[in-house]
């Protein structure tokens, strides 16, 4: 049995976590494994990967419910997920042209069926349980940023329909667990 953990980090670009297996589509990134995330399948066994990083990548990508179905695949059963993506307020998530998507509190809501949107839409098979919803979690913030980030941390749905048009942050975590 393999006691260590089998961690990817796809699109790790040049930023690569410690003791994942880093996947980009560059040679010229720091990735162990050169593979294009916009073509499955990936080169990875089915349910055989513990975590997944996504950082800032899925916005970049052609399908992400084709990527999520794709993580879902190689992951084994509980398997932890960590997507960081702008959110889609922030100037940052427009200023890119290479972007593709936006992102929303319950934009993962599709594939948690516990909640009333993937209840409500059923839209793909593919089944995660979205553990939390966390905004601004790696940035350093000034003082007055840090209160909305608390705010919007404790209560994500009110503060994307009442404040975020006001005080936009920047980027949204969702820890996702395979169902």
């Amino acid at each position: 049995m393999d006691t260590n953990p089998q961690i990817l980090d796809l699109g790790c670009g040049k930023k690569k976590r410690p003791g994942s297996v880093g996947v980009d589509y560059s040679d010229r990134h720091d990735a162990d494994i050169i593979h294009d995330l916009n073509v499955f399948p990936y080169p990875f066994a089915d349910n055989s990967i513990d975590q997944i990083y996504l950082d800032n990548v899925l916005e970049h990508l052609h399908d992400p419910m084709a990527v999520m179905a794709e993580v879902h695949r190689i992951c084994k059963s509980n398997a932890e997920v960590k997507v960081i993506v702008p959110y889609f307020r922030s100037v940052w998530a427009f200023i890119d042209p290479t972007h593709r998507h936006f992102f929303t509190v319950d934009s993962f809501a599709y594939y948690d069926p516990e909640h009333l949107i993937c209840q409500r839409y059923d839209y793909v098979k593919t089944r995660f349980k979205v553990e939390s919803v966390v905004f601004n979690e790696t940035l350093t913030n000034r003082w007055f940023k840090k209160i909305v980030v608390k705010i919007a941390n404790k209560w994500p749905n009110r503060y994307e329909n009442y404040l975020s048009h006001l005080i936009p942050l920047d980027d949204i975590t969702f820890y996702l667990k395979k169902i």
